[in-house]
């Protein structure tokens, strides 16, 4: 196998992989085949070994998780209903190890129900990403011991093979000596960061903004289809806030001055507040650690990951990690461009995140009237990397597949939503709720940021509208781009993997395809009932959590309208 490695200022981490002669492929047959193991991946293999089913994950990092781990985004982006109600089962379940692995270095703070190992004011649980790693690898091992679950790291897909609209054969490469491998598998789930199944299976898809004649959105593309204005992705990096007069200023990265300038390198920002965010919206000025008017608190503890005051046992120093408009790279996509460029601009989106830090090393405000914080020293053991950035970027916004239903801004948006809860979808899988918040790529998107209503997942969504074996498993569902704003955030992507490989599992066990299961009312019905008998909320219940004991029944009259008013997000029996 020839494999190319192009550095990127330091660590060689981008792969170029030139397939190999595939006649010595190893073949493996099995039941569903995820492509993808980060936050989604995980929880459809989860769902779908507890199924029974022969389950094979592939990821193309060493760790699984996604943007709750290899990406970085170890501060979980949720909503002001978590802690009772908007998560699966499963997912309060990771919650509860992540805080758990905390709780006997905390004293007093860590027999609080909703201890936040970071006490930070974005989330309500932080962590550090090697922690969510290992909790996510105790979920699954039961079914890894069982011979459910196979998993493949550092292992990439480079072909598919389709007949008749099915796919029939799956080719990963793995980054080292190993056999290339030949999956035959009987389901499909796309749960790649970037929807990478989708061309090489010859799927439908939409890349970057709509127009408004596309999808009749108000705040679509006024004229022409942007196919390059996708969310704008970030290296994130870990910091370690060492005592005042230490000084570990890096070496300034190229590009820094156009950068500094282009980003431009800022803690001024526009922020949409509301329910969410508790803050103000508008226009706010934050310092590096003190708590400026109409904010709740400074960039260090916006997603600070470890507060030492509270695990003095455990670190004696801070930890944080920065992800921050002033890091997002906004020069190009990395989607359907040719290797090389991909290379470049990844090589820049490090020079990017490495220049932010730089300036908040030397310029930056960073409390009273002091520049610069020399103190924050990039600690490459809390992302598990050389450079100390993460091992993958975070991915906001992927191919998204042409599906049997799209979610549009109307459905979710506060403007055409009246009620207290989004559009009603007569076949939800699950449920979320975060703001619109895109991410600009540059001036030519004009996708807004607006708040929305709590919403459900439709099944439709995750379904192709011709590859009858595959599914959608993470940011790749039929969302466009204005409404993908609000379903790639952590809860949402682990619920529609999950769904997706519970659906995956029923389809097997039925002998259907996901497309007539959706369209079958009675099959859809019935699909439902195994959500709901699994945790997987249905319908917005606030006042009827996972853990009700009637939790299942009631979802499924919510999912009918019963028991729902306009006055309020709770459940009331007839």
């Amino acid at each position: 196998m020839d494999v190319m490695r192009v550095p990127a200022d330091g660590d060689p981490s981008i792969a170029v992989v030139r397939v190999p002669n595939l006649s010595d492929a190893l073949e493996i047959e099995c039941d569903v085949l995820i492509a993808g193991g980060g936050t989604g991946g995980v929880a459809a293999a989860l769902a779908a070994a507890r199924a029974g089913k022969r389950v094979h994950l592939i990821e193309e990092t060493d760790w699984i998780g996604g943007q709750l781990t290899a990406q970085g985004i170890s501060a979980l982006d949720e909503h002001a209903h978590i802690e009772e109600f908007g998560g699966t089962a499963s997912y309060y379940a990771l919650r509860r190890a992540l805080r758990d692995h905390y709780r006997p270095y905390a004293g007093s703070a860590g027999q609080q129900p909703h201890f936040n190992p970071g006490n930070c004011w974005v989330t309500r649980v932080a962590f550090e990403p090697k922690v969510a790693v290992d909790a996510m690898m105790a979920m699954l091992e039961p079914h890894i011991a069982q011979g459910r679950l196979t998993i493949h790291l550092r292992t990439k897909t480079a072909a598919v093979e389709t007949i008749n609209d099915r796919i029939v054969a799956v080719t990963a490469i793995p980054l080292s000596s190993s056999p290339v491998l030949r999956f035959k598998p009987a389901m499909v789930l796309d749960a790649t960061e970037l929807g990478d199944l989708l061309p090489l299976a010859g799927a439908e898809y939409v890349n970057g903004a709509e127009t408004m004649a596309d999808t009749d959105e108000p705040h679509a593309q006024p004229r022409t289809a942007m196919p390059h204005c996708v969310q704008s992705f970030t290296y994130v990096f870990g910091l370690e806030r060492r005592p005042d007069g230490e000084s570990h200023v890096i070496p300034q990265p190229a590009r820094y001055d156009f950068f500094r300038n282009s980003q431009p390198y800022s803690l001024k920002i526009e922020v949409h507040g509301g329910e969410i965010y508790g803050e103000e919206s508008g226009w706010l000025d934050y310092r590096l650690y003190d708590t400026m008017p109409g904010t709740k608190g400074g960039l260090w503890t916006y997603r600070r990951l470890v507060d030492s005051k509270l695990l003095g046992s455990r670190s004696q120093t801070d930890l944080s990690m920065i992800n921050w408009p002033g890091n997002d790279y906004r020069e190009s996509t990395i989607i359907d461009v040719s290797a090389s460029q991909m290379a470049a601009a990844l090589q820049d989106a490090k020079r990017v995140s490495l220049g932010f830090l730089y300036w908040l090393q030397t310029e930056a405000p960073a409390t009273g009237s002091r520049r610069g914080a020399p103190e924050l020293r990039l600690s490459p053991g809390i992302m598990g990397t050389p450079d100390g950035l993460a091992k993958f970027p975070y991915i906001r916004e992927s191919r998204r597949i042409k599906s049997l239903r799209t979610v549009v801004e109307q459905d979710v948006s506060v403007e055409h939503q009246a009620g207290p809860r989004a559009a009603h979808f007569e076949d939800s899988v699950g449920v979320g709720w975060y703001p619109i918040d895109i991410h600009r790529s540059g001036p030519e998107d004009v996708g807004i940021s607006c708040r929305t209503r709590p919403f459900q997942i439709p099944m439709g969504a995750l379904i192709p509208v011709r590859i009858v074996n595959l599914l959608a498993a993470a940011k790749n569902i039929g969302t466009t781009h204005i409404t993908n704003g609000c379903f790639r955030l952590h809860p949402v992507e682990w619920n529609i993997g999950e769904a997706a490989g519970t659906l995956a599992a029923f389809c097997l066990d039925r002998n259907e395809t996901p497309a007539s299961v959706c369209s079958d009312s009675g099959s859809r019905v019935a699909f439902q009932c195994t959500l709901a008998g699994s945790g997987i909320p249905l319908a917005w219940t606030n006042n009827v959590g996972v853990d009700h004991p009637d939790f299942s029944a009631i979802q499924l009259q919510a999912i009918t309208g019963r028991g729902l008013d306009n006055s309020d997000l709770n459940f009331r029996s007839a």
